[in-house]
């Protein structure tokens, strides 16, 4: 009897620590995509067109309709008050590539549609016009990063600026960023 005592409150703390569910017997676990930092969940960036550092179908781009893909957004910071999402292409050979801008998106966007463009201003791309454009790469395969960022104020920017503008005006106004990055390469 006194070996019992000990071995069951062993497997007490051990059932605790492994976070069974002692009624139904099921492992509970953090779901896998959670990022958590200190206690705090993060905000994501997902799609249901393709999985982080995987392949982005053509159909998001220049070989296809050229839509823009499905994007979630979860977890936005209470104290945020406007996001900004900037697509590019790191790997291209002149530089950095600029596929998207647009800014002041209002912080209850959730989903981004496939082949809309959410509320907020557009910006300027490498392409020289507003608005999504997608993966074109001339050779190889390229990474596209989609970067949001969670901000503490509304820009005072005018549409069809820059992404270097954007980046200058939210300097100091970042509370978080998260990205999705998906690769593509012609056929």
């Amino acid at each position: 009897m006194k070996l019992l005592i000990p071995t069951i409150f062993l497997i007490l703390i051990l059932t605790v620590i492994n976070g069974c569910n002692v009624e139904t017997g099921k492992q509970e676990t953090v779901q896998e995509d959670m990022e958590i930092t200190g206690g705090v969940v993060k905000m994501k960036l997902t799609s249901p067109a393709f999985e982080h550092n995987q392949g982005i179908p053509s159909e998001y781009t220049c070989d296809g309709p050229n839509v823009l893909p499905e994007l979630n957004i979860e977890d936005i910071p209470e104290n945020a008050k406007s996001l900004a999402l900037i697509m590019d292409d790191p790997d291209a050979p002149a530089g950095t590539w600029v596929h998207w801008v647009v800014w002041n998106i209002p912080v209850d966007t959730k989903t981004i549609a496939k082949g809309t463009e959410p509320q907020g201003i557009q910006g300027t791309t490498s392409f020289g016009k507003p608005g999504y454009g997608g993966p074109c790469p001339p050779f190889g395969t390229h990474r596209y990063f989609f970067k949001l960022h969670a901000l503490d104020t509304t820009l005072d920017l005018k549409e069809g600026s820059t992404k270097e503008d954007l980046e200058q005006a939210m300097d100091g106004h970042m509370i978080e960023k998260t990205e999705l990055m998906g690769t593509y390469k012609r056929q």
